[in-house]
Protein backbone atom coordinates (compact mmCIF):
# COMPACT_ATOMS: atom_id res chain seq x y z
CA UNK A 1 0.00 0.00 0.00
CA UNK A 2 3.03 2.39 1.09
CA UNK A 3 5.88 3.15 -1.73
CA UNK A 4 9.67 3.67 -0.27
CA UNK A 5 9.50 7.80 -1.25
CA UNK A 6 9.43 8.10 2.02
CA UNK A 7 13.09 6.54 2.55
CA UNK A 8 14.72 8.75 -0.41
CA UNK A 9 13.30 11.39 1.21
CA UNK A 10 14.64 11.25 4.43
CA UNK A 11 18.52 9.86 3.27
CA UNK A 12 18.18 12.94 1.32
CA UNK A 13 17.43 15.30 3.55
CA UNK A 14 19.51 13.91 6.93
CA UNK A 15 22.69 14.58 4.80
CA UNK A 16 24.41 17.81 6.16
CA UNK A 17 20.92 19.27 5.32
CA UNK A 18 21.47 20.01 1.64
CA UNK A 19 17.99 19.39 0.45
CA UNK A 20 16.60 22.86 2.07
CA UNK A 21 17.38 25.92 3.75
CA UNK A 22 19.66 25.43 6.50
CA UNK A 23 17.47 28.39 8.71
CA UNK A 24 13.87 26.26 7.90
CA UNK A 25 12.62 24.71 11.23
CA UNK A 26 12.18 20.95 10.33
CA UNK A 27 11.37 17.97 12.10
CA UNK A 28 12.09 14.08 11.26
CA UNK A 29 9.11 11.85 11.25
CA UNK A 30 9.31 8.33 11.59
CA UNK A 31 6.00 6.35 10.66
CA UNK A 32 4.20 2.77 9.87
CA UNK A 33 1.33 5.04 8.86
CA UNK A 34 -0.30 4.20 5.12
CA UNK A 35 1.38 6.58 2.70
CA UNK A 36 -1.89 8.32 1.80
CA UNK A 37 -3.04 9.40 5.24
CA UNK A 38 0.49 10.46 6.00
CA UNK A 39 0.51 12.98 3.16
CA UNK A 40 -2.61 14.69 4.08
CA UNK A 41 -1.69 15.49 7.37
CA UNK A 42 1.83 16.02 7.19
CA UNK A 43 0.55 18.31 4.21
CA UNK A 44 -1.84 20.04 6.88
CA UNK A 45 0.59 20.53 9.79
CA UNK A 46 3.37 22.20 7.48
CA UNK A 47 0.69 24.46 5.97
CA UNK A 48 -0.69 25.72 9.40
CA UNK A 49 3.19 25.37 11.56
CA UNK A 50 5.91 26.46 8.92
CA UNK A 51 7.56 23.60 9.98
CA UNK A 52 9.00 21.02 7.21
CA UNK A 53 8.35 17.49 8.04
CA UNK A 54 11.28 14.84 6.98
CA UNK A 55 9.26 11.46 6.48
CA UNK A 56 10.99 7.86 6.85
CA UNK A 57 8.67 5.10 6.90
CA UNK A 58 8.26 1.00 6.34
CA UNK A 59 6.91 -1.57 3.85
CA UNK A 60 3.76 -3.53 4.13
CA UNK A 61 5.49 -6.51 4.87
CA UNK A 62 7.69 -5.53 7.99
CA UNK A 63 4.98 -2.83 8.90
CA UNK A 64 6.56 -0.99 12.66
CA UNK A 65 8.71 -3.58 12.85
CA UNK A 66 11.17 -2.73 11.00
CA UNK A 67 11.21 1.05 11.61
CA UNK A 68 11.33 -0.33 15.80
CA UNK A 69 15.19 -1.77 14.91
CA UNK A 70 16.08 1.34 13.13
CA UNK A 71 15.14 3.17 16.20
CA UNK A 72 16.64 1.28 18.85
CA UNK A 73 20.14 1.14 16.49
CA UNK A 74 20.06 4.87 16.02
CA UNK A 75 19.55 5.28 20.17
CA UNK A 76 23.14 6.79 20.60
CA UNK A 77 22.37 9.12 18.23
CA UNK A 78 18.62 9.72 17.21
CA UNK A 79 17.98 11.01 13.80
CA UNK A 80 13.62 10.80 14.79
CA UNK A 81 11.93 13.22 16.85
CA UNK A 82 8.75 11.72 16.21
CA UNK A 83 7.70 8.05 16.41
CA UNK A 84 4.22 7.57 14.85
CA UNK A 85 3.33 4.40 14.59
CA UNK A 86 -0.46 2.32 13.30
CA UNK A 87 -0.39 -0.31 16.48
CA UNK A 88 0.90 -0.01 20.24
CA UNK A 89 3.13 -2.59 20.92
CA UNK A 90 6.33 -1.53 18.35
CA UNK A 91 6.00 1.77 20.47
CA UNK A 92 5.55 0.26 24.15
CA UNK A 93 8.80 -2.07 23.20
CA UNK A 94 10.49 1.36 22.59
CA UNK A 95 9.58 2.80 25.35
CA UNK A 96 10.78 0.03 27.35
CA UNK A 97 13.91 0.44 26.07
CA UNK A 98 13.97 3.94 27.09
CA UNK A 99 14.41 5.58 23.67
CA UNK A 100 11.03 7.64 23.97
CA UNK A 101 10.91 10.82 26.31
CA UNK A 102 8.31 11.58 28.56
CA UNK A 103 5.51 14.11 27.31
CA UNK A 104 2.35 15.71 28.22
CA UNK A 105 0.30 17.55 25.42
CA UNK A 106 -1.42 20.02 27.18
CA UNK A 107 -2.80 21.07 23.92
CA UNK A 108 -3.36 17.71 22.71
CA UNK A 109 -5.37 16.96 26.10
CA UNK A 110 -7.27 20.43 25.96
CA UNK A 111 -9.64 18.16 23.44
CA UNK A 112 -10.37 15.54 26.14
CA UNK A 113 -11.48 17.97 29.11
CA UNK A 114 -7.75 17.17 30.52
CA UNK A 115 -8.67 13.57 30.53
CA UNK A 116 -7.12 11.11 28.24
CA UNK A 117 -8.46 7.16 28.67
CA UNK A 118 -6.22 5.44 30.95
CA UNK A 119 -6.07 2.70 28.81
CA UNK A 120 -4.68 5.07 25.94
CA UNK A 121 -1.74 6.32 27.55
CA UNK A 122 1.38 6.37 29.09
CA UNK A 123 4.00 8.99 30.63
CA UNK A 124 5.98 8.42 27.08
CA UNK A 125 2.84 7.95 24.31
CA UNK A 126 -0.84 8.71 23.35
CA UNK A 127 -2.70 6.20 21.96
CA UNK A 128 -5.52 8.04 19.65
CA UNK A 129 -7.26 7.11 16.24
CA UNK A 130 -8.36 3.71 16.62
CA UNK A 131 -8.79 0.97 14.15
CA UNK A 132 -10.29 -2.55 14.78
CA UNK A 133 -9.54 -6.37 13.74
CA UNK A 134 -12.12 -8.04 11.74
CA UNK A 135 -12.73 -10.79 9.42
CA UNK A 136 -12.91 -9.59 5.85
CA UNK A 137 -15.38 -11.92 3.85
CA UNK A 138 -16.41 -11.80 0.18
CA UNK A 139 -19.54 -10.77 -0.01
CA UNK A 140 -20.46 -12.87 -3.22
CA UNK A 141 -19.57 -16.22 -1.86
CA UNK A 142 -20.32 -15.63 2.35
CA UNK A 143 -23.39 -14.50 2.79
CA UNK A 144 -23.39 -15.77 6.24
CA UNK A 145 -19.61 -14.59 7.64
CA UNK A 146 -17.98 -15.95 10.49
CA UNK A 147 -18.38 -14.16 13.70
CA UNK A 148 -15.62 -15.82 15.73
CA UNK A 149 -12.22 -16.94 15.60
CA UNK A 150 -13.59 -20.70 16.65
CA UNK A 151 -15.82 -20.70 13.32
CA UNK A 152 -12.54 -20.47 12.00
CA UNK A 153 -11.33 -24.01 12.52
CA UNK A 154 -14.26 -25.82 11.27
CA UNK A 155 -14.52 -27.98 8.33
CA UNK A 156 -16.92 -25.36 6.06
CA UNK A 157 -13.91 -23.10 6.10
CA UNK A 158 -11.07 -25.50 5.57
CA UNK A 159 -8.78 -23.96 2.51
CA UNK A 160 -11.08 -20.47 2.96
CA UNK A 161 -8.71 -18.52 5.26
CA UNK A 162 -5.96 -16.34 5.30
CA UNK A 163 -4.12 -14.23 7.43
CA UNK A 164 -0.99 -12.27 7.40
CA UNK A 165 2.35 -13.95 8.62
CA UNK A 166 2.78 -12.87 12.31
CA UNK A 167 6.06 -11.56 12.54
CA UNK A 168 4.87 -8.43 11.41
CA UNK A 169 2.29 -5.70 11.81
CA UNK A 170 -0.87 -5.96 13.49
CA UNK A 171 -1.18 -9.84 12.97
CA UNK A 172 1.46 -9.51 15.34
CA UNK A 173 -0.03 -7.96 17.90
CA UNK A 174 -3.23 -10.18 17.50
CA UNK A 175 -1.09 -12.82 17.89
CA UNK A 176 -0.34 -11.79 21.25
CA UNK A 177 -3.41 -10.79 22.70
CA UNK A 178 -4.89 -14.43 21.94
CA UNK A 179 -1.89 -15.58 24.26
CA UNK A 180 -2.77 -13.09 26.70
CA UNK A 181 -6.78 -13.86 26.79
CA UNK A 182 -6.56 -17.56 26.62
CA UNK A 183 -2.83 -19.00 27.57
CA UNK A 184 -0.01 -20.35 25.36
CA UNK A 185 -1.74 -24.39 25.59
CA UNK A 186 -4.97 -22.91 24.23
CA UNK A 187 -3.17 -20.21 21.62
CA UNK A 188 -0.95 -22.98 20.46
CA UNK A 189 -4.42 -25.45 19.98
CA UNK A 190 -6.36 -22.73 18.07
CA UNK A 191 -3.04 -22.31 15.79
CA UNK A 192 -2.78 -25.90 15.03
CA UNK A 193 -6.38 -26.59 14.75
CA UNK A 194 -6.10 -23.64 11.99
CA UNK A 195 -3.17 -25.35 10.45
CA UNK A 196 -5.11 -28.21 10.08
CA UNK A 197 -7.72 -26.25 8.30
CA UNK A 198 -5.75 -25.09 5.80
CA UNK A 199 -5.10 -21.62 6.56
CA UNK A 200 -2.96 -19.18 3.70
CA UNK A 201 -0.23 -17.06 5.00
CA UNK A 202 0.20 -13.29 3.29
CA UNK A 203 2.63 -11.00 3.34
CA UNK A 204 0.12 -8.34 5.01
CA UNK A 205 -3.24 -7.42 5.66
CA UNK A 206 -3.86 -5.82 2.41
CA UNK A 207 -2.42 -8.71 1.12
CA UNK A 208 -5.35 -10.91 2.68
CA UNK A 209 -7.93 -8.02 1.11
CA UNK A 210 -6.74 -8.72 -2.48
CA UNK A 211 -6.67 -12.28 -2.00
CA UNK A 212 -10.14 -12.79 -1.24
CA UNK A 213 -10.95 -10.51 -4.05
CA UNK A 214 -9.07 -12.80 -6.38
CA UNK A 215 -10.80 -15.55 -4.85
CA UNK A 216 -7.80 -17.62 -3.46
CA UNK A 217 -9.36 -17.71 0.15
CA UNK A 218 -13.18 -16.42 1.32
CA UNK A 219 -12.02 -14.97 4.80
CA UNK A 220 -9.06 -13.59 6.19
CA UNK A 221 -8.37 -11.65 9.44
CA UNK A 222 -7.20 -8.18 8.41
CA UNK A 223 -7.86 -4.61 10.27
CA UNK A 224 -10.82 -2.17 9.13
CA UNK A 225 -8.76 0.66 6.99
CA UNK A 226 -7.79 -2.52 4.87
CA UNK A 227 -11.54 -3.36 3.85
CA UNK A 228 -12.42 0.27 3.77
CA UNK A 229 -9.76 0.79 1.08
CA UNK A 230 -10.87 -2.34 -0.67
CA UNK A 231 -14.58 -0.96 -0.52
CA UNK A 232 -13.26 2.23 -2.15
CA UNK A 233 -12.22 0.53 -4.53
CA UNK A 234 -15.32 -1.03 -5.72
CA UNK A 235 -14.45 -5.07 -4.17
CA UNK A 236 -17.05 -6.45 -2.45
CA UNK A 237 -15.68 -7.49 0.56
CA UNK A 238 -17.22 -6.92 3.87
CA UNK A 239 -16.00 -6.46 7.78
CA UNK A 240 -17.46 -8.87 10.33
CA UNK A 241 -16.79 -7.84 14.20
CA UNK A 242 -15.73 -10.74 16.42
CA UNK A 243 -18.72 -11.82 18.41
CA UNK A 244 -18.26 -11.45 22.49
CA UNK A 245 -18.38 -15.11 23.52
CA UNK A 246 -17.50 -14.82 27.66
CA UNK A 247 -18.78 -18.43 28.55
CA UNK A 248 -15.61 -19.99 30.59
CA UNK A 249 -16.17 -23.86 28.82
CA UNK A 250 -16.23 -21.85 25.44
CA UNK A 251 -13.09 -23.46 23.81
CA UNK A 252 -12.09 -19.95 21.97
CA UNK A 253 -13.75 -17.62 24.14
CA UNK A 254 -13.52 -13.73 22.43
CA UNK A 255 -14.22 -10.23 24.22
CA UNK A 256 -15.33 -8.65 21.78
CA UNK A 257 -14.13 -6.65 18.32
CA UNK A 258 -10.24 -6.17 19.21
CA UNK A 259 -9.26 -1.82 19.20
CA UNK A 260 -6.07 -1.15 18.24
CA UNK A 261 -5.02 2.37 18.59
CA UNK A 262 -2.11 4.50 16.64
CA UNK A 263 0.39 5.76 18.95
CA UNK A 264 2.83 8.78 18.90
CA UNK A 265 5.51 9.08 21.05
CA UNK A 266 8.95 11.73 21.28
CA UNK A 267 12.32 10.53 20.75
CA UNK A 268 14.47 10.97 23.42
CA UNK A 269 17.83 13.42 22.29
CA UNK A 270 15.36 14.08 18.94
CA UNK A 271 17.29 16.94 16.69
CA UNK A 272 14.42 18.90 16.79
CA UNK A 273 12.60 18.50 20.12
CA UNK A 274 10.34 22.05 19.87
CA UNK A 275 9.40 20.94 16.53
CA UNK A 276 8.73 17.52 17.36
CA UNK A 277 6.10 18.86 20.24
CA UNK A 278 4.31 20.68 18.00
CA UNK A 279 4.13 17.69 15.93
CA UNK A 280 2.21 15.76 18.63
CA UNK A 281 0.16 18.10 19.81
CA UNK A 282 -1.45 18.51 15.85
CA UNK A 283 -1.87 14.95 15.64
CA UNK A 284 -3.72 14.62 18.86
CA UNK A 285 -5.97 17.40 17.93
CA UNK A 286 -9.61 17.30 17.07
CA UNK A 287 -8.50 18.75 14.06
CA UNK A 288 -6.62 15.83 13.38
CA UNK A 289 -9.00 13.36 14.27
CA UNK A 290 -11.54 14.15 12.27
CA UNK A 291 -8.71 14.13 8.92
CA UNK A 292 -8.33 10.71 10.11
CA UNK A 293 -11.67 9.97 10.44
CA UNK A 294 -12.65 10.97 7.01
CA UNK A 295 -9.86 9.33 5.25
CA UNK A 296 -9.98 6.31 3.53
CA UNK A 297 -9.30 4.71 6.66
CA UNK A 298 -12.10 6.07 8.98
CA UNK A 299 -9.50 5.83 12.19
CA UNK A 300 -12.51 6.31 14.94
CA UNK A 301 -11.41 9.06 17.22
CA UNK A 302 -11.00 8.60 20.87
CA UNK A 303 -12.76 12.63 21.47
CA UNK A 304 -16.09 11.81 22.71
CA UNK A 305 -17.63 14.75 21.03
CA UNK A 306 -16.80 13.13 17.50
CA UNK A 307 -17.97 9.57 18.65
CA UNK A 308 -21.43 9.74 17.35
CA UNK A 309 -20.14 11.40 13.98
CA UNK A 310 -18.35 8.61 12.87
CA UNK A 311 -20.12 5.68 14.39
CA UNK A 312 -21.33 3.94 11.01
CA UNK A 313 -17.28 3.02 11.55
CA UNK A 314 -17.13 1.46 14.49
CA UNK A 315 -18.59 -1.77 16.14
CA UNK A 316 -21.02 -0.90 18.94
CA UNK A 317 -18.57 -2.31 21.52
CA UNK A 318 -15.18 -2.94 21.51
CA UNK A 319 -12.35 -3.85 23.87
CA UNK A 320 -8.98 -1.90 23.93
CA UNK A 321 -6.82 -5.01 26.05
CA UNK A 322 -4.09 -4.65 28.39
CA UNK A 323 -1.16 -2.97 26.10
CA UNK A 324 1.71 -3.17 27.88
CA UNK A 325 0.48 -6.70 29.47
CA UNK A 326 0.12 -7.72 25.40
CA UNK A 327 3.15 -6.58 24.19
CA UNK A 328 4.91 -8.91 27.03
CA UNK A 329 2.89 -11.69 25.34
CA UNK A 330 4.35 -11.26 22.11
CA UNK A 331 7.73 -13.38 21.58
CA UNK A 332 5.90 -16.28 23.20
CA UNK A 333 3.01 -15.96 20.77
CA UNK A 334 5.82 -15.65 17.61
CA UNK A 335 7.79 -18.41 18.75
CA UNK A 336 4.57 -20.63 18.99
CA UNK A 337 3.55 -19.45 15.57
CA UNK A 338 7.08 -20.72 14.25
CA UNK A 339 6.62 -23.98 15.89
CA UNK A 340 3.33 -24.31 14.14
CA UNK A 341 3.21 -22.60 11.10
CA UNK A 342 6.61 -22.95 9.61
Amino acid sequence: MRSLFICALLAACLCAGSCSDPNARQVVLYSSVDEALLRTIIEDFEHQSGIEVLLVGDTEATKTTGLVQRVLAEKAQPRADVWWSSEPFGTIQLERAGVLEPYRSEQGERGMNGAWPDDLRSPCWYGFALRFRVLGYSEDRVPRPPTSLGELTEPQWRGRVGMARPQFGTTRGHMGVLVHQWGPARFRAWLEAMKANGIRLYDGNASVVRAIRLGEIDVGLTDTDDVWAARRNGWRIGAAYERVEPAPDARFPSTGPLALPNTVALVRNGPHPDEARKLIDFLLSEHAARIMAESDSHNIPVHPQLHSEFAMWAPKQWTVPPLVEVEAAIPQALAICEEVLE
